[in-house]
């Protein structure tokens, strides 16, 4: 597999090998020892899946306390993924980072705990797949405003309807967030 670092520290794209012929491909998406072996020690505890049509926005999520790192991919379909820095001591808090993921690319995103996490749907029927290193906490859960100015994320939105959750709709600004030290 090739990682590769973003313009902040934490995130990573992660494009596996693939092995494909007339038949169809395979791949392997996630192998412990290959992963600890790249830097990536993660044990996960729960796996999700979503379903979204195009235009749906889901996030920017984050739990605090308890904290989540996610492994993310699309199995079906396009996102944009986005992952905002919200640890306070770090020299790119407030900052973002973003990749299409998509079942064409098969590419995969690590979401590191101390994070925001968040994506647009470009396509309909896009299967979301995501493995969590904790597990869901509602009563910790907290949206950071997908369009916080502060942020300033470049959401792809050329002729897209944007479609939130009551929740994510009433996301909190970054200098109101909860955090991480």
């Amino acid at each position: 597999m090739i990682i590769t670092e973003c313009d902040i520290a934490g995130p990573l794209i992660i494009e596996p090998k693939v092995f494909g012929d007339e038949r169809g491909f395979f791949m392997e998406s996630w192998n412990a020892a290959k992963f600890t072996e790249a830097g990536l020690d993660i044990a996960f505890v729960q796996d999700n899946h979503s379903r979204s049509q195009k235009g749906v926005l889901r996030g920017m999520h984050f739990q605090n306390p308890g904290p989540q790192g996610k492994l993310v991919r699309v199995v079906s379909g396009a996102v944009f993924d986005v992952a905002v820095d919200l640890r306070r001591s770090s020299p790119t808090f407030g900052k973002w980072t973003g990749v299409e993921l998509s079942a064409e690319n098969k590419r995969m995103f690590w979401v590191p705990q101390g994070f925001a996490h968040g994506f647009l749907t470009l396509e309909d029927n896009t299967d979301f797949l995501y493995k969590c290193d904790a597990p869901y906490a509602p009563q910790h859960e907290h949206s950071l405003a997908w369009d916080d100015l502060e942020v300033g994320i470049e959401w792809p939105l050329d002729g897209i309807a944007v479609q939130l959750s009551a929740k994510d709709a009433k996301g909190t600004p970054l200098s109101d967030v909860e955090a991480f030290a």
